[in-house]
């Protein structure tokens, strides 16, 4: 189901199906990865490793010990409850609760002596988006010195896919980041310009995936569509309508671009999750994170460059006013054996097995991470809280050697023994590995930050 604005569509059954799907054959979104390949030949990236990178964005702050950098020599108020299990990769363990995630080790490289400069949520958003502090704003609404750097995937749209049309070059698959009720910095273009800011979509698994940027008139809506020709008038009618509000001022050049593609002979089926198999759903979970990353691979699938799928919209749990975060300050243990780590495992292992079968995991890289981690030691309320000074990620494809970690922790995760990498380094490391140079970056207007972490490659 594919739900525009408020309003739903039936694509995948109903009346109308067929006269929806007629609209178009061509590929899911009337683009290739043709496009990209003659785009990134026109501005540069010789040598570029991945066409593509999914961000799977862990908001909240997933615990290091917990996840892929468990200390099972530690004492129990540090450690936790969990036992460790071993991983493809030799003198690596996992949590327990990540037995597919460590299978899939000899495609995966581990990084875990990621460290951060801020313990606010707000702040180390945009670090980790951006690769910068400047312009975020924690809790206090101050905002930091400078002005906002664009989100990373920004930068990759508009250095791969600036002149590309048809198709907007980064999707976020979910909806904005939020600590309480402030809105995180960082997210969209910034100084490249709105019309580098993500196009969104979200899924629910109660409805399918919406369209929030549109808000369609009645007529539009392709159940009063009585058959193919109705529904290729009204799609002639909205492409007149946009381009008359264009013209009047009414319609900014993302909302304009984002119903075109709408209206485009393929879009719409490009959204539409039904087109996969029962199987294959299942496989990546029916939860609103294993059915965004299914959305994710389609997306890339479709020649588009950057997809990040946010874990949530706010930090918290449930529980907490929140719909389902990584800020486990209370029963962190209780959320993860329930929720999290079955969710994150099932869902992340998918991706890989899928992205590995159609012959895309070399050209598409694909990256989990937070903002920052959890402390070492558990508080008292089974919880660990705020934690910038070492954390873990997870990378794999896209020109990333498997089977592999980089840098160590200290003997509880506390602090890098070795190997200090930031949020920053990820960045420059993924713009490496699409292709981008940092002449094209100063190109942009930006200066280059971070150092690629070549022992990734």
């Amino acid at each position: 189901m594919l739900t525009v604005g408020q309003r739903r569509t039936h694509t995948c059954a109903g009346l109308h199906r067929r006269a929806f799907l007629q609209v178009g054959a061509s590929s899911v979104l009337g683009l290739s990865l043709a496009d990209l390949l003659r785009a990134r030949a026109a501005g540069g990236g010789e040598g570029a490793k991945a066409k593509a990178v999914i961000l799977l964005w862990l908001w909240g702050g997933p615990s290091q010990l917990d996840t892929f950098d468990p200390k099972p020599n530690a004492a129990l108020d540090y450690r936790g409850p969990f036992d460790t299990i071993p991983t493809r990769i030799t003198g690596l363990r996992f949590g327990e609760l990540f037995p597919q995630l460590a299978g899939h080790t000899d495609k995966l490289a581990v990084i875990r002596s990621l460290h951060t400069q801020s313990n606010d949520h707000g702040i180390a958003g945009t670090i980790g988006l951006t690769g910068s502090p400047a312009g975020g704003t924690g809790l206090d609404g101050k905002p930091l010195q400078g002005s906002a750097r664009p989100a990373l995937g920004s930068v990759v749209a508009k250095a791969t896919r600036g002149t590309a049309q048809g198709i907007h070059p980064f999707f976020v698959i979910g909806g904005k980041l939020h600590q309480g009720k402030k809105a995180i910095i960082g997210e969209g273009g910034g100084p490249l310009g709105a019309a580098w800011d993500p196009f969104r979509l979200e899924y629910d698994p109660a409805t399918g995936t919406k369209v929030p940027a549109l808000q369609l008139p009645n007529e539009l809506t392709p159940e009063r569509m009585a058959d193919r020709q109705k529904l290729l008038g009204a799609l002639a009618n909205a492409d007149r309508r946009t381009s008359e509000l264009g013209a009047a001022g009414a319609l900014t050049e993302y909302r304009g671009r984002a119903l075109a593609m709408l209206t485009s002979k393929t879009a719409a089926a490009g959204f539409d999750l039904s087109k996969e198999t029962d199987a294959t759903k299942d496989a990546y979970g029916r939860t609103r994170f294993g059915q965004s990353c299914l959305l994710a691979r389609r997306l890339v699938g479709a020649g588009v460059p950057f997809v990040q799928v946010n874990w949530s919209d706010h930090v918290e749990a449930e529980e907490d006013s929140g719909d389902g975060g990584w800020d486990h300050h209370y029963r962190n243990f209780q959320i993860m054996q329930d929720r999290h780590a079955p969710w994150l495992d099932q869902s992340m292992s998918a991706l890989l097995t899928d992205l590995a079968d159609r012959r895309m995991l070399d050209s598409t890289l694909v990256l989990a991470v937070g903002e920052f981690g959890r402390s070492p030691k558990i508080n008292d309320k089974a919880g660990r809280d705020h934690h910038p000074d070492c954390y873990a990620a997870l990378a794999a494809g896209g020109g990333v050697k498997g089977g592999r970690f980089v840098g160590t922790s200290d003997k509880v995760a506390a602090k890098p023994a070795d190997t200090p990498l930031t949020p920053a380094d990820l960045n420059a490391t993924v713009q490496h590995a699409i292709g981008l140079t940092s002449e094209q970056i100063t190109g942009l207007g930006l200066t280059p930050v971070g150092r690629v972490i070549e022992e990734l490659f």
